[in-house]
């Protein structure tokens, strides 16, 4: 069975870089034709998608600047794990953050989410 489990600090001080890992159970995150997202939700916010990376190593990042900019998606292969960095946080990244598995044009699992907080 496929499982994603979010993991990070939970609270980070603005202007640091907040690192998040997704870790996958039960697939290969190589396997073909899958992608790997991050998505965020901020408080009274719709889902907003951040970008993903691909079975082969491509990545993709939302098409919003400050989102592109700041953004880093990656695999690492040997610990099946999918990570995102963001730097420069502000308080408006406050958002539970969850990673989800993409195939063709939708959703199929999704982690349960990890709260971040940016606040000094």
């Amino acid at each position: 069975q496929v499982q994603l489990q979010e993991s990070g600090p939970g609270l980070v001080n603005p202007a640091q870089t907040l690192s998040l890992i997704c870790s996958v159970s039960g697939i290969s995150i190589e396997s073909s034709p899958y992608w790997w997202a991050w998505i965020r939700q901020s408080p009274g916010k719709e889902l907003e998608w951040m970008g993903f990376i691909a079975y082969s190593g491509s990545t993709y990042y939302s098409p919003s600047l400050d989102i592109r900019i700041r953004t880093t998606i990656s695999m690492d292969t040997s610990k099946n794990h999918i990570t995102l960095q963001l730097n420069s946080v502000t308080p408006e990244d406050t958002a539970v953050y969850f990673c989800a598995r993409g195939i063709y044009f939708s959703y199929d699992y999704w982690g349960q989410g990890t709260q971040v907080t940016v606040s000094s």
